[in-house]
């Protein structure tokens, strides 16, 4: 699955997680941060792509990535290798 794909993934578990941005335009380079979603459900909607890729990875490997396109890069990367 290529990067684009997994922010796909991110940015729908993003509005499932978070209701209240159902409706607003969420890109790839927009942050979870700046988007109002707090620590708690970051961690629920990574857990969440997580599982749908079929991936184990440690949060803290997951630290670092700015915006959702470089988080879904990084999963991308780590479920290629």
């Amino acid at each position: 699955m290529d990067a684009n794909k997994i922010a796909e993934i991110i940015i729908a578990e993003i509005r499932e997680t978070v209701p209240e941005l159902a409706g607003q335009t969420i890109t790839e380079a927009d942050s979870m941060a700046d988007l109002g979603v707090d620590s708690i459900e970051r961690s629920e909607v990574i857990l969440a792509v997580m599982e749908q890729l079929g991936l184990k990875i440690p949060m803290v490997q997951l630290h670092g990535p700015r915006n959702i396109g470089e988080l879904a890069d990084l999963l991308h990367a780590k479920s290629a290798g």
